[in-house]
């Protein structure tokens, strides 16, 4: 693996005692509520691994919530993440689940909702402050975090893609990563996509204005 960074060695500049188990928590919950785009009412959550083991000891638990209120992994406010939250009038519940078999052992899933809307994440920290979210409304999915991204879900239809693709090469916006994922053949479909350059709201409203668009997120 090539570092690009002391940084990407030695983790990053964080409030908590575990890059894994505290500034990636951060990161998993702060891409969860930038993917969900508003403030979410009620959040579950689900450990599992490792992160169900110690989430207390490590402060996962107030690392996810840091996240969901869009605190940075640095903020001094970490530690009193779950008041704020509740002040705010997010109710979080958090479910230790140590019996379930998982890929990776430092592994969340957030469930957020509010007025009717919900969204249902899974995400991985790797260590070092680094994430993947492997799974997004139950469509499998690797995304990173590491660059700007767009998510687009879909109807499955002949040129859904190239329409979206076409729109990216307007902005003059070079993709590096991009992959669709569907749980069946002409019904729903998530495209991710990962550019080089960050995505602007007018892309994203031209995109979300495409027919057969359904919910467009970015993540920049």
């Amino acid at each position: 693996m090539k570092y690009r960074s002391v940084f990407d060695i030695i983790g990053p500049v964080m409030v908590g005692p575990s890059s894994s188990h505290t500034a990636g928590a951060v990161r998993i919950g702060k891409t969860a509520r930038k993917l969900f785009g508003i403030k979410p009412d009620h959040v579950e959550i689900t450990l599992y691994g490792s992160f169900a083991e110690t989430y207390r000891g490590h402060g996962t638990d107030l690392a996810l919530a840091a996240g969901l209120l869009n605190f940075g992994t640095n903020d001094t406010r970490l530690p009193e993440a779950l008041t704020i939250a509740r002040e705010q009038g997010i109710r979080i519940t958090i479910t230790p689940d140590q019996k379930t078999q998982v890929a990776h052992p430092n592994t969340a899933r957030l469930i957020l909702s509010a007025g009717g809307k919900t969204l249902e994440l899974v995400g991985v920290s790797i260590g070092g402050g680094k994430i993947e979210i492997t799974e997004v409304d139950g469509f499998s999915i690797s995304l990173t975090g590491s660059n700007p991204a767009l998510l687009v879900l879909h109807r499955d239809k002949y040129g859904a893609v190239a329409e979206v693709a076409g729109l990216i090469a307007k902005y003059e916006i070079n993709i590096s990563h991009m992959e669709v994922s569907r749980h069946e053949r002409g019904h729903l479909a998530l495209m991710v996509i990962q550019t080089d350059e960050e995505i602007s709201e007018a892309l994203a409203a031209e995109i979300a204005g495409l027919q057969n668009m359904l919910n467009v997120a970015v993540l920049s």
